[in-house]
Parts: C-alpha cells; sequence; structure tokens
C-alpha cells in the first residue's frame, strides 16, 4: 500500500504555504492534523527549496525543526526531515526523526551519507542537479527518464558506499528539479525503471508549477491538490513507495479509489 507522507513547512518562504508554520506551535498542530486526516508520515522542513531560494544556515534551521520533530516524534509519529545539511539530520535523528529526507541525494552536503550512515535511520535521495538558485541551469536531457533512474543510481551506490544498507534507501527523482514542464511527466512515465533499481521510490507532485501549466495559470490551491492526487494515485500504480503531499484528505481518497479499482 503506497504510503502518504504530509508536507509540514517550518519556513517563511516556501512556495505553498510560506510562513503559516514557521511558529514551532503552528507546524505541531499543522501536523498533528494531517496525522489525524491520514497522513503516515510527517516530512518536516526548515529550508525552502523552492526556484529561487536562497540557504539557510543549518543553526536556523535547526532552530526552526527540532522543538517540531521532538515534539511528533515523542507522540509516536514516523517523521521525516527535510535537509540538505548533514548537522541538521543528526539532530533531528537525534531528536526522533526516522527518514532523512535530502532532496540533493547527498550532493549538497558531503558529510551527508556518513551521517545517515552513522545512525539507524533510513534515506531518501533525491535526484538532483544544483541548488534552487539556478535549478533549471542543468534541465538538459536527452532521455530524461532514463538520466534520472541512472543518476539515481549513482547516489543508491554512493550511499551504499557509505555504509548504508539497501534497505534504508529510497529514490526520489526529484519532480520539478531541474526539470521543466514536460519533462516532469515524462520522468513519471519513467517510474516503473526507477523502481527496477530496487529501492522504495518517492514520489512528490504537490502543487507543483508543472501541474498548474496543465490546469492553467489561474489554478487555486484546491484544484492542484485535486490535481496531485491524480498523480498520486497513478503514481501508487506505478510502483510509488510513498506520495509526498501538502493535502492528506484528496490523496488519501483518490489512494483508496485506486486500491478498490485495482481489487
Amino acid at each position: 500500500m503506497t504510503l502518504i507522507m504530509a508536507i509540514v513547512n517550518v519556513t517563511p518562504d516556501s512556495f505553498s504555504d510560506g510562513g503559516r508554520y514557521l511558529d514551532p506551535d503552528a507546524a505541531i498542530a499543522h501536523a498533528r492534523s494531517l496525522r489525524a486526516q491520514g497522513a503516515d508520515l510527517l516530512d518536516i522542513g526548515g529550508e525552502s527549496t523552492r526556484p529561487g531560494a536562497e540557504r539557510v544556515a543549518p543553526r536556523v534551521e535547526q532552530q526552526r525543526v527540532l522543538p517540531v520533530v521532538e515534539a511528533l516524534a515523542s507522540e509516536g509519529a514516523v517523521v521525516s526531515i527535510d535537509t540538505m545539511n548533514a548537522s541538521t539530520a543528526r539532530a533531528a535523528v537525534a531528536a526522533g526523526a526516522r527518514i532523512v529526507n535530502d532532496v540533493s541525494g547527498g550532493l549538497a552536503d558531503p558529510d551527508m551519507l556518513d551521517a545517515v550512515a552513522e545512525t539507524d535511520a533510513e534515506i531518501a535521495l533525491g535526484h538532483w542537479r544544483g541548488p534552487s538558485t539556478d535549478m533549471y541551469a542543468r534541465a538538459d536531457y536527452v532521455d530524461v527518464g532514463r538520466e534520472v533512474a541512472d543518476e539515481l543510481a549513482e547516489r543508491v551506490a554512493a550511499a551504499r558506499a557509505a555504509g548504508i544498507a539497501p534497505d534504508r534507501i529510497v529514490v526520489d527523482p526529484g519532480i520539478g528539479f531541474g526539470k521543466r514542464g514536460i519533462q516532469n511527466w515524462d520522468v513519471l512515465r519513467a517510474i516503473p525503471a526507477i523502481a527496477a533499481l530496487g529501492s522504495r521510490v518517492l514520489i512528490g507532485t504537490s502543487r507543483k508549477r508543472f501541474l498548474a501549466e496543465v490546469l492553467g495559470d489561474d489554478a487555486d490551491l484546491a484544484r492542484r491538490d485535486l490535481a496531485t492526487a491524480v498523480t498520486s494515485a497513478l503514481a501508487a500504480r506505478s510502483g510509488a513507495w510513498a506520495v509526498r503531499v501538502h493535502d492528506v484528505p484528496t490523496t488519501r481518497d483518490a489512494l483508496a479509489v485506486a486500491r478498490t479499482w485495482e481489487a
């Protein structure tokens, strides 16, 4: 069964809900609500990775996320820390996080893979070709699905070489990261090839620009959430282990319908 990873942005500048949950108490309350709605995993992030976003100092990132991670983990939630910083990953795992979600696949911080290897946490390795400030500068592909799969295979090999067991590794093809418009659809069609690498696959399409390009620039969040739910259900049918979303109920319902259809 495909799991739902719910997004909790403890940031002032995330593209969809920046600032709404910057206060730790607000973030914790929001996360509890998402869990009550059916989220299996809570992904806590203190640094925006939207296009053009500037990096945040690890100290600031940790001030934002650690109280939230600790509170939710103490309640029994399965917490993921969304970070590209090894020091934040270490601190968050010590606070109770069980997954490190690194959208850079361990490329942004050379210490990340070793840091995770020293713990019993799992790691989600995102496909990444550069920082958010110029993420589209490297969106040059011949066969985007195959190239993403090959580059993810390299990151899996690097993680294993660092001492992370295969059953602790998740791969994420990085929808929207260094990929333009139709390239994202080509990557989604390649989920079976990515799953064939042997690692669990995490897919995150939530509210992203390529969906708005299909719906029209005037698409509000409700329409983007519906489109997210559709792509999440299709990703589940293609073999995704988990889908990462802002809105849990629409995706929960879409996955339930898809499961019933398959059954």
